[in-house]
């Protein structure tokens, strides 16, 4: 189909027999003036001769490719594609006629390997960007269903633009052979296009089928769109300048787009040039927006990406135009970008061979925003199919439209096809929810965040008054809903669009707020970031009642007090679990003397330590060292067994040895009681502050095992330093269980416990 509506030729040629270096050249002729039909014959007659070359099949099967004869233009690519000779350009043409005959992997192949040439393209760069373009598509759930026409003949017949009373539909088709004229075009030897009209009636069905008089000339006539007042018509034609050149330098005739005004009774008058149309390049294609201020349209104008591109153009006032602006590479391609629609609703409907589809030419859908365009979407089947899918059209109510296909099924060389929407356009998922109270009761307007995995609010909505909400998301992401309400705690939920339904239900459940509740965030100890995932048993010490929460992202949660009124009191056992974590237990005992939330973490430390191999990895435990002849608890030494108590607190299982040491001073009779008296008062320090006092114990070793040669007992006289000496008077500790397999401990003691 694009060969029919952006660059067409219109000359009447015969062949003749010549010599097979004067039929190629010919046959390039034929060519490089997009006479592709007249070319193909003779490309067909020279294949096998001496002339025959790759490049004359990449040639021959490219012709083929324009003419859209997808099988004959595979044969002549395959036969020459893995040459030496072929071009990065022969590899995207073949990927593209692979596409056409549904050969997406082989397709894929060569599109990669084009894409290891041109790797500025945009095509290219979109490939890569989507290669899960297919499974995208396949997974899109259909917006309409589509019917053949009954006006279709075996002719071309394309197009269903709405007159702005909607009662007439205007289309273009070939159907019309007239006598005495030349009626064909060289590009695929069809005949050319005229504009038909057919009366339309409430039912949207198709009445009475006319000739638009005064418009069609012996060339082409194509797309054309009406201001919304009616009084003004745009229409695409070719070139047909009377007494002026109508053809460019290489003698294609291109298109041109004609204003001509409305009369009452319907017929086109006053007719003129759009003031941007050139002999040298194609402008067509019109699209009005609903207030009748901005015309998009297609053109290969130079200084576009390549192929047609999209533009559009301010209407001023006074009727005139302001400037030509081209919509950018967010849409155009080197590609063709073509047949734009622009809805009521600032949605641009485009056909393109560009963007990833399914084949030949795609129907696409971008929100176009105020100064940006925005996510770009295939319309999927069954709008798009394998072969060029163009012309697409809506009502004004979008419940009704048309869109063009040659696919396979159809009447003729392209048919027109009826449109009839069966759910909005958007695209991916929805999430949709109820938001509701713990009695199962609306909550209405509540404000419902929609959020990614890390917590991050991505968009947010307002409940109605049933207290229903959407969402459009993304197939396979995990997302998070938070709903809030004043006079109400947030209620959370999780939605995971791993799934090929195209509805996910995930409702929101807020809980009343009763004027006292507890709270508590939970956080990573080491690095003071929440913590979600985590297993909370929230046990009432009072009613022996346990409840288990789960942690959301967030790693908090709240608990309505209903039972509660000023001036009672709370007792609660708080156990954390969580996979890669240490389990911990916290008691939280509580006045409530005054109305509001209670944060249990701002009295008790609810952060959990990471598991670790070795015990080396959370605390380092020095040896506990005393003054010459004491055994009470130095400063220095009370830090050391402050962690000792903070350990075997968090490790309620853990069992410790306590060995207490003095140096060669005194007798031995005498280190050996001081050291017990050590043992016991270093034991009895940690016993005071742990549960189970059991748990350590200790025993004095005197001067028993020295760490240095620091002797003096009897008649050995010691020269040590006083620093040597105190190396000796020491308490070290030894675990003898932390309660948990997984973990080790590195203990940096001198090793001088006995077994």
């Amino acid at each position: 189909m694009k060969a029919i509506l952006l660059i067409l030729v219109a000359c009447s040629l015969s062949l003749s027999v010549i010599g097979q270096s004067g039929k190629l050249k010919k046959a390039n002729d034929y060519f490089n003036t997009l006479s592709y039909a007249y070319a193909a014959e003779l490309y067909e007659e020279l294949i096998g001769s001496e002339v025959d070359s790759p490049e004359l099949k990449s040639k021959l099967a490219y012709s083929y490719l324009k003419m859209n004869n997808v099988d004959l233009a595979i044969k002549y690519y395959s036969d020459m594609i893995e040459s030496s000779e072929a071009k990065p350009k022969d590899f995207y043409n073949y990927s593209y006629v692979l596409k056409k005959n549904g050969k997406y992997a082989e397709s894929d192949h060569w599109m990669s390997k084009y894409s290891d040439f041109a790797t500025s393209d945009i095509r290219a760069q979109l490939f890569l960007a989507n290669l899960d373009y297919k499974s995208k598509i396949d997974n899109t759930v259909p917006f309409f269903k589509i019917e053949n026409l009954e006006l279709n003949t075996a002719s071309t017949d394309f197009g269903g633009y709405y007159n702005p009373n909607m009662d007439e539909l205007y289309f273009i088709s070939s159907r019309r052979n007239r006598a005495f004229v030349k009626n064909e075009w060289s590009w695929n030897a069809n005949r050319f296009l005229d504009l038909y009209k057919a009366k339309l009636d409430s039912t949207n069905k198709l009445g009475e089928i006319s000739l638009v008089s005064k418009v069609n000339t012996r060339f082409h006539e194509g797309p054309l769109e009406y201001a919304p007042d009616g009084k003004v018509v745009y229409f695409t034609r070719n070139n047909i300048s009377k007494g002026k050149q109508r053809k460019d330098a290489k003698r294609i005739q291109n298109l041109k787009l004609y204003v001509a005004d409305v009369e009452e009774d319907g017929s086109f008058t006053n007719e003129r040039e759009f003031e941007y149309n050139s002999i040298d390049y194609s402008v067509g294609h019109p699209s009005i927006s609903k207030d009748g201020k901005v015309m998009y349209l297609a053109s290969d104008k130079p200084g576009g990406f390549g192929g047609a591109d999209i533009y559009k153009v301010d209407i001023l006032e006074n009727g005139e135009f302001g400037e030509m602006i081209n919509l950018g590479s967010e849409i155009n391609t080197e590609g063709q970008e073509m047949f734009p629609y622009i809805d009521h609703e600032n949605k641009l409907f485009f056909s393109t061979d560009g963007h990833s589809g399914l084949g030949g030419l795609d129907v696409f859908v971008a929100l176009l925003e105020e100064s940006s365009v925005g996510k770009i979407h295939n319309l999927a089947a069954p709008i798009n199919s394998r072969f060029d899918d163009f012309g697409f059209n809506l009502s004004n109510d979008q419940a009704n439209g048309y869109v063009s296909s040659n696919r396979e099924g159809g009447k003729g060389l392209d048919d027109i096809y009826s449109v009839e929407s069966t759910r909005p356009i958007s695209f991916g998922v929805a999430i949709v929810g109820i938001a509701k109270d713990k009695k199962d009761s609306i909550v209405p307007l509540a404000k419902i965040d929609l959020k990614d995995e890390k917590g991050n609010i991505l968009k947010t909505v307002t409940a109605d008054e049933n207290g229903a909400y959407s969402f459009v998301a993304e197939y396979e992401k995990n997302y998070q809903l938070t709903g809030s309400k004043a006079k109400y705690f947030d209620g959370n939920n999780k939605a995971s669009t791993f799934s090929n339904e195209s509805i996910i239900y995930a409702d929101v459940i807020l809980e009343k707020n009763p004027g006292l509740s507890l709270y508590a965030l939970i956080t990573d100890k080491k690095t003071g970031l929440p913590l979600d995932g985590v297993q909370v048993f929230f046990t009432d010490n009072l009613n022996d009642s346990t409840s288990e929460i789960l942690t959301p992202v967030t790693g908090d949660f709240r608990r309505a007090l209903h039972e509660k009124k000023l001036n009672d009191r709370g007792s609660y056992s708080i156990v954390l679990k969580k996979e890669g974590y240490f389990s911990k237990m916290v008691i939280y005992n509580i006045l409530f003397d005054k109305p509001g939330q209670y944060d249990i973490h701002a009295k008790l430390d609810l952060g959990m330590d990471p598991e670790v191999k070795d015990l080396s990895e959370m605390i380092k435990i020095n040896p506990i060292n005393f003054d010459l002849n004491k055994y009470n608890i130095r400063p220095d030494a009370a830090l050391e067994l402050d962690k000792i108590v903070a350990i075997m607190n968090q490790y309620p299982n853990m069992i410790i040895e306590l060995g207490a040491h003095t140096d060669c001073r005194a007798s031995r009779a005498y280190n050996e009681k001081l050291s017990d008296r050590r043992a016991k008062a270093s034991a009895e320090y940690i016993r005071k502050s742990i549960t189970d006092p059991s748990r350590i114990y200790g025993k004095g070793y005197g001067e028993s095992i020295l760490l240095n040669d620091c002797e003096c007992e009897g008649n050995v006289k010691s020269d040590c330093s006083e620093e040597e000496h105190q190396k000796n008077r020491r308490t070290e500790f030894k675990v003898i269980s932390t309660g948990n397999d997984k973990v080790k401990v590195d203990n940096s003691s001198s090793n001088s416990f006995k077994d």
